[in-house]
């Protein structure tokens, strides 16, 4: 989730600043990657493909307790790369008319959304996809507290409670990253679709797509099978954690293979049309190189030679994981990477280091060529 998206897009710039990686008859990617080892993250998971041809490979260690190396299979927690996966759904609901990107949230949720200075009837689909709805994130810093103060790591809120508790306060009065509005998204799923969330992107998504492991949990706080083991930068062990908190924001599970293929899926028209897909690229707030578009994320950087890359993807970070998953625009390349420290009490407090260093370089080592 990570409610300082800043520290997000703040990392990637500074990453943004250094160099690719590269030297004569080295590996770019796999150095870089390897780096971001030798930087502090336990284990790192890593996909690269160039035209047809493709890769996956690990570095370091999934559990720091037993030492087992980390594998090119172990899942991971995606964080918000999870919106991609919610805004497909939507899209795909207002292609079958089922719904309009221009409802209100009032239309779908009458009654949820309310309080000072909130106007459900403006409150549209669109407006929620492209973080400009208004709604923000809890600003209570007491609510993360059951998992980090008092160590109950598998404590659950309710969307409902999520939403409630962010309503406090009044709107944003400008676009803000929000992680509630794609809570509000998964209301809207399961009141248009008389399904679960989880349901729907099973159905649509996982199994279509042949997702084999990944899986998108609502309460179970527990990572199944072989995984990466996600650390705080004192590296306590983060890996058991409620994605209750996240839900449709940022609960999905899964691996560097099934995360590409899914990216390949959307991003090759395979899921939404040309128009929805290009609707999704329609960037309304940007943070550095970061621009967020409708579940999908922008990211300009430059390459050796004076070149310049945009690719389409997502960022994704939470409790013990950090991921990145991009697509050149012309399709040409495209890399993910899981890596296994994120500080979730450091972003909430903004005091310290979300994570130990960027990783932005080793994605441009993948993406630049």
């Amino acid at each position: 989730m990570g409610f300082r998206r800043k520290a997000i897009a703040g990392a990637v710039a500074i990453g943004l600043l250094g160099t690719v990686p590269a030297a004569a008859g080295t590996d770019p990617f796999r150095t870089a990657v390897h780096g971001l080892v030798d930087a502090g993250f336990p284990g790192a998971v890593a996909y690269q493909r160039t035209g047809t041809g493709h890769r996956a490979f690990a570095e370091g260690v999934a559990d720091l307790a037993t030492g087992r190396a980390a594998l090119p299979g172990d899942r991971f927690r995606v964080a918000s790369n999870t919106k991609a996966f919610v805004a497909a759904i939507v899209f795909q609901l207002a292609e079958s008319g089922r719904l309009s990107l221009q409802d209100s949230v009032r239309r779908w949720l009458p009654g949820v959304v309310g309080g000072p200075g909130y106007d459900a009837s403006k409150i549209t689909v669109e407006r929620l996809l492209n973080h400009t709805s208004g709604v923000h994130d809890p600003r209570d810093p007491e609510f993360f507290a059951p998992y980090l103060d008092e160590h109950r790591r598998g404590y659950v809120y309710t969307p409902d409670e999520v939403i409630r508790r962010s309503l406090v306060d009044p709107p944003a009065t400008g676009p803000e990253y929000s992680n509630t509005g794609y809570l509000l998204l998964g209301k809207i799923i399961e009141r248009v679709t008389h399904h679960t969330a989880e349901s729907e992107i099973r159905h649509r998504l996982i199994g279509p797509l042949g997702l084999t492991r990944t899986t998108f949990p609502r309460y179970d706080p527990f990572i199944h099978g072989r995984h990466l083991h996600g650390y705080d930068m004192k590296n306590e062990d983060m890996t058991v954690f409620s994605p209750s908190y996240d839900w449709t924001a940022g609960a999905v599970i899964s691996t560097v293979d099934d995360l590409a293929k899914f990216q390949r899926a959307l991003l090759g028209g395979k899921l939404v049309g040309a128009d929805s897909l290009a609707r999704m690229k329609q960037v309304v707030l940007e943070e550095g190189p970061i621009g967020y578009g409708l579940g999908l994320e922008r990211l300009t950087a430059p390459c050796p030679g004076g070149r310049q890359v945009v690719a389409w993807g997502g960022t994704g970070a939470g409790p013990g994981y950090y991921s990145m998953a991009f697509t050149t625009d012309d399709g040409s390349r495209q890399a993910v990477l899981g890596l296994s420290k994120y500080d979730l009490r450091a972003d909430v407090t903004k005091v310290g280091k979300v994570a130990p260093a960027p990783p932005a370089p080793a994605m441009l080592a993948a993406l630049c060529g």
